[in-house]
């Protein structure tokens, strides 16, 4: 046994890192490596508190062309990248280790410790079983525009993750030899990949990056944790999951997300779904395959045919099929052709039928633990994936639609839509739902952006139902903008209309959300529609923009009360929908954290998440940790539906809202109310040079020529301030809350309430990975010396902060409680703080002189702090 449980982490580093050193040297020479060498030492001896050290780093780096600086910058970003597979391995072996201990407790957040605690608080055994049995989750993966690694290194990175593992396994010299070679080998060609994207990536090349990850882990992980989730239920209530049980199904954004990005249009949707169809068509036929040749018996039960090797005979028919909708699906994506009119397989049940049939006869036979192998696990994906692998959401924006009414409701007579009052948009919608006839004729002449809505909804009528998921409305801020879409899916000829969710984002909305759906619920004909179930999307990217994280994180958590107490008085059964990113400024953090401070009956058996970006692979890269967040995401929900957290005191309400109110004021005068802030922002981030290279289909601005901070989307927001380390949007005006807060009543807040201990908690994540030295470099390089004064009033403001979060949290250092974390963070400084040191350079050299050689090293250095900060945008 190693005598620390993470003496086999930094095994795996050092080795690593030195197969990083032979690849240096033999593909760049040693004069790179020993430059190299050299940074390093500089950088630890910096962190180490040796001041002038850090500024001879600086001095020795700004003095060398970039020709030189690059491959020293590349060479740390790649060194970050292999640390951040040998973490993620060992999350899995650890995982592993304490599985394999006998006398080891349940892991914190499995199946087996949540559903005991469960018991033991007093939760009876069949309310925990139909709990389990009922469960909907659905995590639905968006595109990202920060998702900075191509998806040639990823798989690369995967590789390596599988190498590793075999390591901890029993091998022999000449096997271990062979591995250590084969890591060598990829090592070298990741070291030879470009990184950098020279054209911007397409809709459709992410919804193939998205759909990559069911084939690279979660369709294996799957059905595992749903085997792990009935052996524990066997254990707790002495019942099997039910083979239709699916606890966790999958969306997706990515091809269907409108908001803000023209490249998204109704060709790409429907690309997007035969795409996922293709996959998963392809996915299921190896499966079949491999099934055809386990299940050789020579008869079966009465339900199969009277013929040698029945079940073979019975799969035959479900393997031709599956090869005729893959062979359809390409055939109609490179040709135009028609998909579903040649047989193929369409609905969900025609795939299930002879599955049950061969899984009913082989119980009947008595060889139910063969049934019960790969064909249940078949079975229970087919619950889980569908025909369709996810079923992808449509997003707009509530203006784009009111902008299309309006259209139709000019060239039609019947005035202005857009200048019309609530009342009177409600009159109209109505009217014309009950109405039998059509609203738009079929040549009404429209400009482009109308047309191409109008033409999405009808895309949406000519796509498979199982293949689409909901139209999520952003910026939606009255009943009107969800009756809009109701009718527009009715003139479009939706035979199965989507469900509509709006989604409340701004500060503005989100007060607004309780009383828009009392209202909207209030509408007996949209009453009629919804079936008594409502889902709402609550967003955490513009909220924070808005007012910043503190005072969104309250916002959210009374918004969610009012949605809750809106749908209960209406008895309507709700969905919330969480727009998680991967920035503690964007809503990301810890998944049990967050679920578990949730409201108290916001959960309820049902969530909804997004997944993005660089989160999918951090959650689901390798299939152990796809099982650890499969698992966790299942015991937090259950966690939270049969033992919520209780309601806040009324005095806690009382001073967390002159808290947020505080700090709303705090950060509002710096980010809306100073007039140099939007030019000192330009000057001290790479924010500009973001929005002009290939990480993504989307513009990192919303339209309307406006170049102010309101103008700028959420995520690359985040994003710049993440590349120069102040991560100023996550912390911004928690000083000013914390001061506001009687410092006894904080002490029991932290102790007594999940969520002001989890907003804390986050908080002092993010402020562990900011560095003011780092950002003063930035400045220094990068800002007017008229603007300067504005970085060290923020740095002062950043100290301050991280003493009073101390204060609250009884820490005498940040994360000192969050050893593992801690030691992630103080092991990676070292290595990005060159990487910045190169990116500042960059930039000044970029500004003065731009040219694609700089922009390529620029992009390197993206790369390269993204990897080491683990969440970007």
């Amino acid at each position: 046994m190693p005598a620390s449980p993470d003496q086999p982490l930094r095994d795996d580093v050092h080795l690593l890192g030195d197969l990083l050193g032979q690849t240096l040297c033999a593909q760049e020479g040693t004069e790179l490596f020993a430059m190299v060498e050299r940074v390093r030492a500089l950088a630890k001896s910096g962190r180490a508190g040796n001041a002038d050290d850090f500024d001879r780093l600086a001095e020795l780096l700004a003095a060398r062309p970039t020709s030189e600086t690059l491959p020293v910058a590349r060479a740390f970003a790649h060194f970050l990248s292999l640390a951040n597979v040998a973490e993620q391995h060992h999350r899995v072996r650890r995982r592993r280790d304490y599985q394999r201990d006998p006398d080891a407790p349940p892991q914190p957040g499995s199946f087996d410790e949540v559903m005991a605690r469960l018991r033991e608080q007093g939760v009876a055994e069949d309310r925990l079983f139909a709990s389990v049995a009922s469960l909907q989750i659905e995590l639905v993966l968006t595109a990202h525009p920060t998702e900075v690694v191509r998806r040639t290194l990823l798989q690369k990175y995967t590789r390596i993750g599988e190498l590793l593992a075999r390591r901890d396994g029993d091998l022999t010299i000449p096997e271990e030899r062979e591995t250590v070679d084969e890591l060598r080998r990829e090592i070298t060609s990741a070291w030879e990949t470009d990184e950098v994207r020279h054209t911007r990536p397409t809709p459709l090349d992410e919804v193939k990056g998205g759909l990559f990850i069911f084939e690279q882990t979660l369709w294996d992980a799957l059905p595992r944790s749903l085997r792990a989730l009935d052996g524990a239920l066997r254990t707790h209530t002495g019942r099997a999951l039910p083979a239709d049980a699916a606890p966790i199904r999958f969306g997706s954004w990515i091809g269907g997300d409108r908001d803000g990005n023209p490249n998204v249009t109704a060709a790409v949707t429907a690309d997007a779904c035969l795409l996922a169809r293709w996959v998963a068509a392809d996915l299921y036929l190896r499966e079949i395959d491999a099934l055809r040749s386990e299940l050789s018996m020579k008869s079966g039960s009465a339900e199969l045919p009277s013929v040698d090797e029945p079940y073979r005979a019975v799969l035959r028919d479900v393997r031709d099929r599956l090869r005729l909708t893959r062979d359809s699906i390409e055939a109609s994506l490179s040709a135009n052709a028609a998909f579903g009119t040649r047989g193929e397989l369409l609905e969900t049940g025609d795939l299930l039928e002879p599955l049950l049939r061969c899984h009913r006869s082989l119980h009947d036979t008595g060889n139910g633990i063969i049934a019960d192998g790969r064909l249940l696990d078949i079975i229970r994906r087919v619950h889980a994936f569908g025909l369709t692998l996810v079923r992808l959401d449509v997003r707009q924006d509530s203006a784009r639609h009111t902008a299309l009414l309006d259209a139709i409701t000019r060239q039609l007579g019947l005035g202005s839509y857009a200048e019309w009052s609530e009342e009177q948009r409600q009159e109209l919608l109505l009217r014309e739902l009950a109405s039998r006839r059509p609203l738009i004729p079929r040549d009404l002449q429209l400009d482009d952006d109308a047309r191409d809505d109008l033409e999405t909804f009808r895309a949406i009528a000519a796509i498979p139902r199982s293949s689409l998921g909901a139209y999520v409305i952003t910026m939606a801020g009255n009943p009107s903008d969800v009756l809009a879409v109701a009718l527009l899916q009715k003139e479009a000829g939706v035979a199965e209309p989507l469900r509509i969710v709006p989604l409340f984002e701004t500060i503005a909305d989100l007060r607004r959300a309780g009383a828009t759906m009392t209202d909207l619920l209030r509408i007996d004909t949209y009453r009629a529609a919804i079936n008594g179930r409502q889902e709402v999307m609550v967003g955490y990217s513009d909220s924070s923009k808005d007012s910043g994280r503190f005072t969104a994180a309250w916002e959210l958590f009374q918004a969610q009360e009012q949605i809750v107490a809106a749908c209960r008085a209406a008895e309507v059964e709700l969905t919330l929908f969480h727009g998680r990113g991967g920035s503690v400024g964007r809503g990301g953090g810890p998944t049990y954290l967050a679920i578990g401070s949730q409201p108290p009956g916001s959960v309820d058996g049902r969530l909804r998440v997004t997944v993005q970006g660089e989160m999918i692979q951090a959650e689901f890269g390798l299939v152990g940790i796809a099982l650890r967040t499969l698992e966790v995401y299942t015991t937090a929900t259950l966690d939270a539906t049969l033992a919520p957290s209780p309601a806040p005191r009324d005095e806690w309400r009382t001073a967390m809202q002159q808290m947020a109110d505080a700090a709303a004021r705090g950060y509002r005068s710096v980010v809306y109310e100073t007039p140099r802030f939007v030019d000192y922002f330009r000057a001290a981030t790479p924010e500009a040079e973001l929005g002009e290279i290939n990480i993504g289909s989307r513009p990192a601005r919303r339209g309307g020529g406006k170049r102010g901070v309101e103008s700028l989307r959420a995520i690359p927001w985040q994003f710049a301030w993440t590349q120069n380390r102040l991560l100023l949007p996550s912390w911004l005006g928690v000083d000013d809350a914390l001061l506001a807060g009687d410092p006894a009543m904080l002490a029991t807040m932290m102790k007594e309430w999940p969520f002001f201990r989890s907003t804390m908690e986050l908080i002092e994540m993010v402020l562990a990975k900011a560095e003011a030295r780092i950002a003063a470099y930035y400045d220094r390089l990068l800002v007017p010396g008229d603007l300067r004064d504005l970085g060290e009033s923020l740095r002062e403001r950043l100290q301050r902060t991280v003493e009073l979060v101390q204060r609250v949290t009884g820490h005498e250092r940040l994360l000192e409680i969050n050893h593992a974390l801690r030691r992630s963070i103080d092991v990676r400084n070292p290595y990005v703080d060159p990487i910045n040191v190169v990116q500042a350079e960059v930039l000044r050299r970029l500004r003065h002189a731009p040219d694609d050689s700089l922009r390529d090293a620029f992009i390197t250095t993206v790369n390269g702090i993204a990897a080491g900060m683990r969440n970007t945008g």
